[in-house]
Parts: C-alpha cells; structure tokens; sequence
C-alpha cells in the first residue's frame, strides 16, 4: 500500500513527465499553411473588429508556421499565453483546418418541446379565446397567462420572446385590411381607372388629359406655444405639445397622371359647389392652357363630388357651344382608395409640411399648402404605378 505522501509524489512526478512530452520537439507536429490560409490568418489577427479570442489562435497558427522547430512552451512564453492552449490548436489545425469553436450541446433543455409547441400555438391564438381581455398578446402577458395553466410549467417572459423570435411570430403587432366584397362590380370600375393609368401619357398627346380629384379635409392650424426648435447634432427637431387651435381648412386637389403636376385650391368648407368650383376655374383653366379637348377625372365615392350633381354639371359642359372641353368622369370602386394617386401625394404633404403643425392662422397655412405645391410641381414627376389590370384581374380570377 503507498502512502498518501508517495501517492502524491508519484502523481507529480507523472504529471511533470508527461508535460515535458507534450513540450518536446519530438511531438510537434509541422504546420505548412497555404498563401491563401497564411492570409486569412492575418487578417484575423491584424483586424480591429475580431474577437480576440479568435486573433489569439490565429496568431498561434501562424506562430507555430513561422517557427517550426519551436516548441509549445517558447510559442507560449513569446505570446504571452498558456501552453496548454497553444497545443489544443496546434491539434484542433491539423484536424479540422479551422479557428472556429467545435459545436456544443449546451445547457440541459429546461422545457420540452410539448410546452413549447403549446406556448407557440397560444401566441398564434387570439387571447380572448382563452378568456383573457386583451387585444393582443404581449411576452409579458404570455408569460402571466401560462403560469395560470396548470399543465405549463412556469417559463419567464425573455424565454418565450427567444422562442417567438425564433418563430418570427410577433402578436404585439398587427396591420389592417380590407377584402373586395364585390368583385364583379370591383373589377368593372377599377380596371377602366388602371387603363387610364397605363395610357396616360399617351392619350395627353392625343388630347385627353387624365386627372385624380380628391379632398383632404379638416387639416387644422395649430399655432405651437413655442414655435419648433430646429435640428442640432444628437438631438432631434422639438415640437411644443400645447397649442392653440386657428382653424381648419379643407384643400381640394387635381393630379396630372401623365407628368405628376399636382393642382390645388383651399376651402373653408366642404361641398359640392366648392368642388365645382375648383373644376371649372382651376383645372379647366389648366386644361384650356394645355389645348385639352377631353378631361378625364378620376374621382372617388366621397359626398362632396355628390354623383347627382355632378352629373347635371358634366352635362352642362358636354352640352355647351364649340370650345369647351368635355368631361369624362370615372368612378373608383368604393373601399379603393389605394387605387387613387392623389392620395399618395397627400401622404406627401402631411408628412412633409403638415407634421410638425405650426401654423398661426389658417391664412398661413393656406399660403403654406400652396407655396409647396408650387415648390412640389418645380422637380415634379409621374408616379412609379405597376399595379395593371391584369394583376388586378389575375387576383380576382379565383372569387368571379
């Protein structure tokens, strides 16, 4: 029987011998790295942004290239590193080729993958199904509600937003639609609109000028307590949060498919004589000055265009001696506002003049509103529209 003391001499004494084996040139191993291999090392060495565990073993390799006749213990003592890593990859080079790290199995699963299937399935369900008055789910939410269900372990917030990243599921999130509840009727109006796009500039050389008209109502002036601070380096331009309200103002506006020119007039009030009004002393004023013998409008369901009316008017117009200019009126599909341009280049102004609001009475933000349109037809151009007919028909085709 050894005695504790020779036990523990006798280990060290092996321990020492088998660390001078390992450290002997005799077990070196030569590393011949290709030009290709040399300079993907160096990059990885000499770059600012790699992991420095990873330039570590790049500059190892390239160490033990370099001085094939060193040993792991000078390779170690000139790095300024243990020997033990440099002969782990020295070893792992001649195996694998490769710097990166071998893969690991992990952590033990805390969860099976039953509770999170049904935790996955949960969030792909609305929560008032389950009782819960919500809207949407939350990963904290989730969270709350799974550890009220006595089949479901308890999981934390953070665990179940990993699962639904991984999944790409996102309840908190949400987008409206809207389904062509008459298709029929849908494609009967929509498809003479998206012709008119299509041709659009080439029926103005031939005399018919198209045109979108349209509303955009109740854009108030909001006169700020303090007018807005402007841009400075790491902050962004402020907007006072109290205001005063100066009025509102509805702008009635005509865009020229063919060349983007866009055509306004403001109004305190929405009706239909206003609209009149901006047809006749506006776009027929515009029409006249470009030799247009036929306008075709595009308009939406709105009331202010007031269908009945509007029809006497275009009679009126068609009716009228030599010179005048007729009228042709196309009707969008109701619920299609998307189908119109006009409300592209509203987009436009709200995001571009309206936003922030700061305007100290509405004669400002009238002359506003007309300054940019003035300023918007200087670089103007017609709009990028791919949306055909035929994609239009080639959707409905399954629901005629």
């Amino acid at each position: 029987m050894l005695s504790k003391a020779m036990f523990s001499k006798l280990s060290s004494l092996f321990s020492y011998t088998w660390r001078c084996l390992l450290s002997s040139p005799t077990s070196l191993s030569p590393l011949s790295l290709t030009t290709d291999e040399v300079k993907h090392c160096l990059q990885l060495a000499q770059a600012h942004r790699t992991p420095q565990a990873l330039a570590r073993r790049a500059q190892i390799v390239l160490t033990v290239h370099d001085h094939p006749d060193w040993n792991s213990q000078r390779i170690a003592e000139l790095l300024g590193i243990n020997d033990r890593l440099v002969r782990k990859w020295r070893r792992r080079w001649l195996d694998t080729h490769s710097l990166t790290d071998l893969p690991r199995s992990g952590a033990p699963r805390r969860f099976s993958s039953q509770a999170r299937a049904q935790v996955t399935a949960l969030a792909c369900s609305l929560p008032r199904s389950h009782g819960v008055p919500l809207a949407h789910w939350s990963r904290a939410e989730l969270a709350r509600h799974v550890a009220a269900v006595p089949a479901l372990p308890t999981i934390s917030a953070r665990t179940i937003g990993r699962w639904l990243t991984a999944e790409q599921i996102r309840p908190w999130r949400f987008h409206s639609w809207q389904h062509i509840q008459e298709p029929e009727t849908f494609l009967e109006r929509a498809c003479p609109v998206l012709h008119l796009y299509e041709q659009a500039q080439a029926l103005l050389q031939d005399g018919t000028w198209v045109v979108c008209a349209d509303e955009k109502t109740s854009i108030q002036a909001r006169e700020a307590e303090q007018a807005p601070s402007p841009t400075i380096p790491k902050h962004v331009l402020h907007q006072s949060p109290r205001y005063h309200r100066r009025g509102a103002l509805h702008l009635i506006a005509g865009l020229s498919v063919a060349d983007g020119f866009v055509y306004g007039e403001c109004t305190s009030r929405k009706r239909f004589i206003d609209f009149r009004s901006f047809v006749q002393t506006v776009l027929m004023t515009e029409a006249r000055r470009r030799g247009i013998q036929t306008m075709a409008l595009i308009l939406d369901n709105g009331p202010t265009h007031a269908p009945k009316q509007l029809a006497n008017f275009q009679q009126e117009l068609n009716t009228a001696p030599d010179g005048k200019i007729a009228l042709q009126v196309y009707w969008l599909p109701k619920n299609a506002s998307w189908l119109d341009q006009i409300e592209i280049w509203f987009s436009l102004l709200q995001r571009k003049l309206v936003q922030p609001n700061h305007f100290a009475s509405t004669d400002e933000l009238q002359q506003a509103m007309l300054d940019f349109i003035t300023r918007y037809n200087q670089t103007a151009k017609p709009l990028t529209w791919s949306y055909t007919a035929e994609k239009l028909e080639q959707k409905l085709g399954t629901h005629l």
